[in-house]
């Protein structure tokens, strides 16, 4: 399974499943009542609101956007366990990654809620005024233009053998990507309240760390493969500075899908309101062709698209209790 970082959420996400799964809404209500305790306002309005709201503007705040995530793909993977389908591997992109911690069992729904809940909420916190901008280039070629703005600007992912994301100070990140711009490379600008995996996010670290350490840690009961190193990963998980330190530093997504593949991932699941991670695997695997299947996926009726890759993933001969 593959869980969904920040950019993916959509109005009304969960709203469909709710009403067509018992499974999926009595996860999905107790993420919720858990929130609702850490949040200022009812997390269901805000994921739920009228588009083009004031409330409904608060989905692509940080600290509204990371619970809302968590709560839809902790609530999906429920509804998938539903029928029968338990992942051998787990994987998440940024904020994705707590979710597959806490459905691997590194931490408690409680617990996990609480970190989740302070990571939107301290990053909100921080003045905004950063930038990211997804580079199309070699991570060694980005990594030499980001060395002289080291204190301002950091890789924040790397995505793909040419796909990097750099994250920081605005100044300094708009000066490097027009640095590419001008050689021919493609820049994209990402639609970002706070620069994360940056040193921007240093601020917030310290408190955060005293968050994470009040949570209890497992061993995973599931393999999971870390942002951090790009490998499966066990201990490492139960240290409160390895969820600080996720924070900061870069996702190393493109070394995670190796590690997957090389730990024998021949079906990836991405567990998210809509598919953000699975264009990103063909450029990591060039040499195989894996099943990608989208649990959900932007502008399709919610019910009808799990369906459909609960029905891909059994036609694939994935075992399904029917």
């Amino acid at each position: 399974l593959l869980f969904t970082g920040q950019g993916a959420q959509t109005p009304g996400m969960g709203r469909g499943l709710c009403a067509a799964w018992p499974a999926f809404r009595e996860a999905f209500d107790r993420c919720v009542a858990l929130f609702d305790r850490e949040l200022d306002r009812p997390l269901r309005e805000v994921m739920w609101a009228e588009p083009g709201s004031a409330e409904s503007l608060l989905l692509d705040q940080t600290a509204f956007t990371q619970p809302a995530l968590f709560t839809v793909e902790y609530a999906l993977t429920a509804l998938w366990r539903s029928w029968g389908v338990e992942p051998e591997l787990v994987a998440g992109h940024s904020a994705g990654e707590l979710v597959a911690a806490c459905v691997a069992g590194v931490f408690s729904l409680e617990d996990g809620v609480r970190l989740v809940a302070a990571r939107g909420r301290l990053m909100q916190g921080l003045s905004a005024g950063g930038a990211m901008v997804s580079l199309g280039a070699p991570e060694a070629e980005v990594a030499a233009a980001v060395a002289p703005h080291a204190a301002s600007v950091s890789i924040a992912a790397v995505n793909g053998p040419e796909q990097v994301v750099i994250a920081g100070v605005e100044r300094a990140v708009q000066a490097i990507a027009a640095g590419f711009a001008a050689r021919g490379v493609r820049t994209k600008r990402l639609h970002v309240s706070h620069a994360s995996h940056s040193p921007l996010m240093e601020p917030m670290l310290e408190e955060f760390g005293r968050v994470a350490a009040s949570v209890t840690y497992r061993r995973p009961s599931v393999s999971l493969v870390s942002n951090l190193s790009g490998k499966v990963v066990t201990d490492e998980l139960s240290a409160p500075g390895y969820w600080v330190r996720h924070v900061r530093e870069a996702v190393r997504f493109a070394d995670g899908v190796k590690a997957l593949h090389e730990a024998g991932a021949g079906t990836f699941l991405e567990v998210g309101p809509k598919p953000t991670l699975l264009g990103l695997l063909p450029a990591c695997l060039p040499e195989t062709e894996p099943t990608l299947l989208a649990s959900l996926r932007a502008g399709r009726e919610e019910a009808a698209g799990v369906l459909e890759a609960l029905g891909r993933l059994w036609a694939g001969g994935g075992s399904v209790s029917w």
